[in-house]
């Protein structure tokens, strides 16, 4: 049976937080800001299993043009990313479409060697959660997460829901499927909330310790191209604009700037440039931790997690009168 709706007045996993007065989160070697990169490697199926929810393709079927831009991004993006981010020391974090580890298992290679991250971004990026029952949609997570080890050997830690497909269970099943499979290192963080500029603790039935690392739909290149219609020239500026902002909050507070990204997009030839005028300016910058997805959670679990739990414990008390019910 499919997920019913849970009828709620927010996602109901995080209190409000007021961004002012938090406890300072101090990077590693007193940086200012970390910045991780998420390339998104997706594997599109051109004639999927239909969703009554979701069309996998606006077109009707053969979708010759949306599947032939997704594989050239396989075929010849990703190199052309990969050369950019190796000239600048960035680690990518992959959200993985894990059917790539049997499509494609070249790039996966290629990503092991540079110890690259892989995280889960479900199995196919046109099957989607949507109508899962929650037994289903626990068989994908951990599918996902097995074949994720069997094919790097990480132990994944996060998850970004496939096509941002997200249930009112995932991030519960994701960490219980975590803890099932790896222990404490196995699914610790989200990227499907985009709720904050800092990690941020999340609640979950189990009570596991679980954070939600910033990941920037603003600054996501089929966000900005496809949704937004930005030039390159415009899609450059506003990495350099957001990371400008960040880096100056983060000389209070450490912050975190996401730069999510889609090889059959910021890799087209007249894209490229912008994307990496954008990285050399930042990298530019001293008080940068360049880093991945799954250091900036476990460094925020170990560091800054028990007293962002108390801080948002203090303030819930002080919106509370005295004597109310809570």
């Amino acid at each position: 049976m499919a997920q019913e709706p849970l009828k709620k007045p927010d996602p109901g996993y995080y209190d409000y937080w007021a961004y002012r007065d938090r406890p300072k989160i101090s990077w590693p070697n007193g940086a200012r800001l970390a910045l991780w990169v998420a390339p998104n490697i997706e594997f599109y199926e051109l004639n999927p299993p239909a969703n009554p929810f979701r069309k996998a393709w606006p077109r009707p079927f053969p979708a010759i043009q949306g599947y032939g831009i997704r594989d050239w991004g396989n075929r010849v993006g990703h190199q052309r990313q990969m050369e950019v981010l190796d000239h600048y020391g960035i680690r990518g974090s992959i959200s993985l479409s894990t059917a790539l580890c049997d499509h494609h298992p070249e790039i996966i290679e290629l990503c092991v060697e540079r110890n690259w991250e892989f995280f889960s971004h479900g199995i196919y990026n046109t099957r989607y959660t949507y109508g899962m029952s929650e037994t289903q949609e626990r068989e994908m997570i951990r599918d996902s997460m097995e074949t994720i080890h069997r094919h790097t050997g990480q132990q994944c830690a996060g998850y970004l829901a496939p096509a941002l497909s997200h249930s009112e269970f995932t991030l519960d099943l994701f960490a219980e499927v975590g803890s099932e499979l790896f222990g404490d290192a196995g699914g610790i963080y989200t990227c499907d909330l985009f709720h904050d500029d800092q990690p941020t603790p999340i609640h979950l039935r189990s009570g596991k310790r679980f954070v939600s690392v910033p990941y920037s739909l603003e600054m996501n290149d089929t966000i900005a191209y496809v949704v937004n219609k930005v030039t390159p020239r415009h899609y450059g500026q506003m990495l350099r604009d957001c990371f400008d902002r960040l880096y100056a909050e983060g000389e209070q507070s450490g912050t975190v700037m996401c730069i999510p990204t889609h090889n059959y997009q910021v890799s087209c030839p007249h894209r490229l440039r912008a994307f990496d005028q954008a990285l050399e300016y930042i990298t530019a910058h001293s008080n940068v931790w360049i880093t991945t997805g799954r250091e900036i959670a476990q460094y925020y679990l170990e560091h800054c997690y028990d007293t962002s739990v108390a801080s948002i414990s203090g303030q819930q008390q002080v919106r509370i009168p005295e004597g109310a019910a809570a």
